[in-house]
């Protein structure tokens, strides 16, 4: 029993003994695992990863983390201490009120700033319901107006908007049909039925007669289709000068290969915002019903050694380097910046931050950064079209890597 005792008494001692040496070395040998870390700065991700627009929400999602990463690798945010960004992920499923309902999750976790949402409609939600807790929320893709002209001060947009891009497309195109000798003389729109469709189709409806060109019919189409036979056989039997489709990515496809199939003839197809025109994706796996199709869009700056190195970047992790994975990027670039420049997670001072920003790392064709209620007025979108398999910038002119083929020559 005494020896019992005995062995027992010194393994308690050896176990103290130990147990100190062990927090010794702790304290002396291994610093950084008992030192404070500086608190992670927890950004919101909202996109439709899930439904029919999943490819494009999977895509801005890639784009956002891709930017987290970076700024990570980068030293995180260095005005906090070296804090590094955390993505919290939300799926909208392509539906606002669900976009809605995962802001006010993420608020209730303590969230610091959100971005989102891909689609105007889920835009117009999660910055709503961001705006009742004052939450900073950037947009990356939504081109509604309405996203930055309701007065919400949590609110920026750091693309360009309807507005702006219908006078851009309208304008070149004006430009292009009178350098060939004016062939366009009429145009019919074929549109997606939600918010970012029906208004581009208001829009161009409005701005066409300007430029001489008639609009003689608007067809709306629901989310998803799955068949444009009828439509594109309406085409046909109305001859219109130029096709104008305004759709999201597996709708625009559809409609391109149907033309395609059924052989519709037309001066030019001329995409606004085309959910496919302006794609890797669809050049690549639908080359012939790609080729000459123009488009006026978001797209980066082909001259810029940034957007090269990102596009790589992005190649090299098996993506396609879509306008959804570049705006993301920088949607959360920007908003990153602006803590940055804040040193501080205050939901003011990251809004303050954003508002009087001048930002310029985004590898855009943008003029100098300007926050104007929201958005950004140095933001412009380009021309594009699809030329021996690549996609190539014809407008404008400083940012142009080819000339304009028009009237299509296929």
């Amino acid at each position: 029993m005494t020896g019992e005792t005995k062995r027992r008494g010194v393994d308690r001692r050896q176990f103290i003994a130990t147990g100190a040496a062990a927090l010794g070395l702790g304290i002396t040998g291994f610093p950084a695992v008992l030192r404070a870390e500086a608190t992670p700065v927890k950004i919101g991700l909202i996109h439709p990863v899930s439904g029919f627009i999943a490819f494009s929400g999977t895509q801005c999602r890639e784009g956002a983390q891709m930017a987290i990463a970076d700024i990570n690798a980068a030293g995180g945010i260095k005005s906090l201490g070296g804090a590094k960004l955390e993505a919290v992920l939300g799926d909208s499923q392509g539906k606002p009120e669900i976009g809605a309902a995962e802001v006010t999750k993420m608020v209730e976790g303590g969230i610091h700033g959100i971005v989102a949402g891909y689609a105007s409609s889920i835009s117009l939600a999660t910055s709503q319901e961001a705006a009742k807790s004052n939450t900073p929320h950037v947009v990356d893709v939504g081109v509604s107006d309405q996203i930055v002209s309701r007065g919400l001060a949590n609110t920026f947009r750091f693309s360009p908007g309807y507005g702006k891009i219908a006078q851009f497309a309208v304008d070149n195109l004006d430009k292009i049909n009178q350098s060939a000798g004016s062939p366009a003389k009429t145009a019919m729109i074929i549109h997606e039925e939600s918010l970012f469709g029906t208004g581009t189709a208001k829009l161009l409806s409005e701005k066409l007669p300007e430029k001489g060109i008639e609009v003689i019919e608007v067809i709306k189409h629901a989310n998803p289709t799955r068949d444009f036979t009828n439509i594109v056989l309406q085409i046909k039997a109305k001859k219109p000068d130029l096709i104008i489709p305004a759709n999201y990515y597996n709708e625009y496809v559809l409609l391109a290969r149907t033309m395609r199939q059924q052989k519709v003839e037309a001066k030019g197809i001329y995409s606004v915002l085309g959910g496919a025109a302006s794609s890797y994706k669809f050049v690549k796996e639908f080359p012939e019903a790609a080729e000459q199709i123009m488009d006026c869009n978001h797209w980066f700056d082909p001259t810029s050694d940034v957007a090269l190195a990102r596009k790589k970047a992005a190649e090299d992790k098996g993506l396609f380097y879509t306008y959804e994975v570049f705006l993301a990027y920088n949607a959360v670039a920007f908003l990153a910046d602006a803590i940055e420049r804040a040193g501080s997670t205050e939901k003011d001072a990251i809004i303050a931050a954003m508002a009087a920003s001048t930002w310029d790392g985004h590898g855009m064709p943008y003029g100098p950064t300007k926050m104007v209620d929201g958005q950004n007025e140095g933001a412009q979108p380009v021309n594009t079209q699809v030329l021996n398999g690549d996609i190539e910038v014809i407008y404008p002119e400083e940012f142009a890597s080819a000339k304009p083929v028009f009237p299509m020559t296929m």
